[in-house]
């Protein structure tokens, strides 16, 4: 495919020489399949997120007065939805819970849990937040959350007849690439090759 596209340009651009025309910006863009891949999944996932607003924001009474229905939801719906909803109750935990150090993403798409420490320097109110912030409790924040996650890659593939469950561990590292991307500097996230490091 590179080199057709290699060829291609070349050709082009000995044409335009030849003619002597001129063009003010010539724009190529080469989409590799990891791009698309992760255009794929996020599309999808976008398209979760539309869902989840659409089942919140339908009315249940019609412009007529009768009450309606909701609509019907297939299980996989509602658990995408309830899975949506997990991870946004829990966000600003898991972003202190990032600030400390206590999680870290890793490449898998998910929540990896290390030591609870509260990290000198720390203001008042995360230092209040860590000292109520149990153990028990802790562990169950992120249990949910990954659950949560698990439940969002697995809808990707059952919603997108691109994949497969084969493409599981592709999809796994898109979302691992999208949480790294959302981690504040200071995060801890994992390197392909295995190893932990702070942004």
């Amino acid at each position: 495919m590179h080199t057709n596209i290699l060829k291609f340009s070349l050709g082009l651009s000995l044409v335009l020489l030849v003619s002597g025309c001129t063009l003010a910006k010539l724009d190529v863009n080469v989409v590799s399949e990891r791009t698309s891949l992760e255009n794929q999944v996020l599309g999808t996932y976008n398209s979760l997120n539309e869902d989840m607003l659409l089942v919140a924001s339908v009315r249940g009474v019609s412009p007529t007065g009768k009450i309606e229905a909701p609509p019907r939801h297939t299980p996989e719906q509602a658990d995408a939805t309830r899975a949506l909803e997990t991870i946004a109750f829990h966000a600003d935990d898991v972003e202190s819970f990032k600030r400390f150090g206590w999680v870290g993403e890793n490449q898998e798409g998910l929540l990896t849990a290390f030591t609870r420490e509260t990290p000198k320097g720390a203001s008042k109110e995360l230092k209040a937040f860590a000292d109520n912030y149990g153990e028990a409790e802790f562990q169950q924040v992120v249990k949910e959350v990954n659950s949560a996650r698990e439940t969002l890659m697995m809808r990707v593939v059952q919603t997108n007849e691109n994949f497969t469950a084969k493409d599981l561990p592709a999809i796994r590292k898109v979302f691992a690439k999208i949480n790294r991307q959302n981690s504040a500097p200071g995060s801890r996230v994992q390197e392909p090759d295995g190893r932990w490091i702070s942004l």
